[in-house]
């Protein structure tokens, strides 16, 4: 009688280059928005008239928010780039758009040298990361959705703010080094220009890593089809609206935590609140850390249960939390840490999934413009604008006014989520 041989199926291993690779541009965009919203109370007075620190550091979050509305238009272009041309060229050019404004800021001339030619540099510089960033979000949310077997969705788009993650962890770590062991002088003359130069160099290494990526296969089974398709924003709306609707409804709520966490209350904290710089450092660093452990297993978590449990809990938790943490935002680091760490690990709920659930939404041929457009738009107008709002409001006096703010778009995001369909597990259209 022949025997019946059981043949265990071949355990499935990560691609752990390539997702490096795909995740290597958006690390540079972030650590390089993340250090220009850090290391802004050291160089607003460098780009704009001194004499007035508060003034100066408005306008310096104002040229901000207004590289934000450029995000839009980047996903756009670049969105509809990587449908029609590919994932991989696409995630080329962000790269080098990023590191060239990265290293155009670190070598700016000061208003005390050009007058006002030195913010409209700046403000030009930002608006080539701005264009940069709202492709590459896409495209590389895109490109790791494409490549990920469907049960493991979840787990491939972890590496996307491991990436992001570790990006701020290396901008608040040269943050706390360059902070204990430069005075204020120096930080304010030359220091801040320091981590400008850093991104350039990861920009390099970024440029070399993506150019052994291969282009997915869903691209290449479907760009003929994106070719033909005639007004590719309007067909987002009107075939795909409630998917478009689904995709601004989350990310309000993921570009407010990203922004009040990671950008916005650090000078809040400092210049607000009068907490010392070391002590915000050390408890971002810290909190950041932890931020980037969680992502692959709440990655894998969502790939087991599902995503909807883990954004209904994010996004309740949110609404809950974020006023009571504000007032934990004052001098001494136990209760930084508290609010860095809460906030961030309730945050791991989304950003280990984002690429997948983003990726789900759209059919392929718009996928790119689907996700550039309507998530960069949305990023425009509540993350942009969250440093300035805070500080405008601190400097009003109504500081915990932005926390409510937050906790109401939390509210509305927990609906939004009620009625997002179960995705795990679900092939990419």
């Amino acid at each position: 009688m022949a025997e019946s041989i059981a043949i265990k199926p071949a355990r499935h291993r990560l691609p752990v280059r390539i997702l490096v690779a795909a995740s290597a541009g958006n690390a540079l965009e972030w650590f390089d928005w993340t250090i220009y919203a850090t290391f802004s109370i050291y160089f607003a007075t460098a780009f704009f008239p001194s004499g007035n620190d508060t003034l100066a550091q408005i306008n310096t979050f104002a040229t901000y928010a207004l590289a934000f509305f450029f995000r839009p238009l980047g996903g756009l272009l670049l969105g509809r780039f990587a449908d029609l041309k590919g994932r991989k060229p696409a995630m080329l050019l962000t790269i080098v758009l990023m590191a060239g404004g990265s290293l155009a800021i670190a070598v700016l001339p000061t208003f005390g040298q050009v007058g006002w030619l030195s913010p409209i540099l700046l403000l030009l510089a930002r608006v080539a990361q701005g264009l940069s960033l709202g492709g590459e979000v896409s495209n590389a949310s895109a490109y790791l959705g494409e490549i990920a077997p469907a049960a493991r969705r979840g787990r491939y788009s972890a590496f996307f703010y491991i990436s992001t993650g570790s990006a701020v962890l290396l901008a608040s770590v040269i943050g706390f080094v360059l902070s204990k062991t430069m005075d204020k002088a120096d930080l304010n003359s030359y220091g801040w220009r320091i981590p400008f130069v850093v991104g350039g160099m990861l920009g390099f290494a970024g440029f070399w890593l993506r150019r052994s990526l291969a282009e997915t296969e869903q691209f290449e089974q479907n760009k003929v089809k994106a070719q033909k398709v005639r007004r590719p924003l309007l067909t987002t709306v009107r075939e795909h609206p409630k998917a478009v609707g689904q995709l601004v409804g989350f990310t309000m709520l993921s570009t407010l935590c990203y922004y009040t966490f990671f950008s916005a209350l650090t000078p809040f904290a400092v210049k607000t609140r009068k907490a010392d710089a070391d002590d915000v450092f050390l408890a971002l660093s810290i909190a950041t850390a932890l931020f980037v452990l969680l992502q692959y297993p709440m990655g894998a978590l969502a790939d087991r249960i599902g995503r909807k449990p883990q954004l209904l809990v994010w996004s309740a938790a949110m609404a809950i939390v974020i006023v009571p943490l504000s007032y934990l935002v004052k001098p001494g680091l136990g209760g930084l840490l508290v609010v860095f760490c809460v906030g961030l690990v309730l945050y791991t709920a989304m950003t280990s999934v984002a690429p997948a659930i983003m990726s789900e939404l759209f059919p392929t041929e718009l996928r790119g413009i689907g996700i550039g457009a309507w998530y960069n738009l949305t990023v425009a107008v509540f993350g942009g604008t969250a440093p300035l709002v805070i500080s405008a409001l601190a400097g009003a006096g109504a500081s915990t006014v932005f926390f409510y703010y937050v906790a109401a778009c939390a509210a509305i995001s927990f609906f939004v989520i009620l009625r997002l369909p179960e995705t795990r597990g679900a092939e990419l259209t």
